[in-house]
């Protein structure tokens, strides 16, 4: 089982999977990295949070600029990111992307009914 998340994460987040950004536990490498961890992290807390609590789409929005800033700025620039940096702007990303699939489903299932119903 642990061959297996170790094969398939990094292709359902299309990470790169760098040593040095990622976590290591008991001299073990994460799957994936911290960015990617983050992320993961975040959709399992939306998936639990999305029955108690939905923010505004535009919090959402601005939950997930910081990552991109911060990818964006270390791509473009000779700025690096360090792995809690990337680990918390990953799990609000995870948090706010994921958030705002459960918002669009919903949306267009209430959609479908109120046509059913007409």
């Amino acid at each position: 089982m642990i061959d297996f998340i170790y094969r398939c994460l990094p292709v359902v987040f299309g990470c790169h999977c760098i040593d040095e950004r990622s976590f290591h536990f008991r001299g073990r490498k994460f799957p994936i990295c911290s960015r990617c961890t983050g992320e993961l992290v975040g959709i399992v807390v939306s998936l639990f949070l999305s029955f108690v609590f939905i923010p505004k789409v535009w919090i959402l929005a601005l939950l997930m600029a910081p990552m991109v800033i911060d990818g964006f700025a270390q791509a473009l620039t000779s700025y690096k990111s360090n792995n809690k940096r990337r680990f918390i702007t990953g799990f609000m990303f995870g948090y706010g992307i994921f958030t705002l699939f459960i918002i669009s489903t919903i949306a267009v299932f209430m959609f479908g009914v109120n046509i059913a119903k007409k």
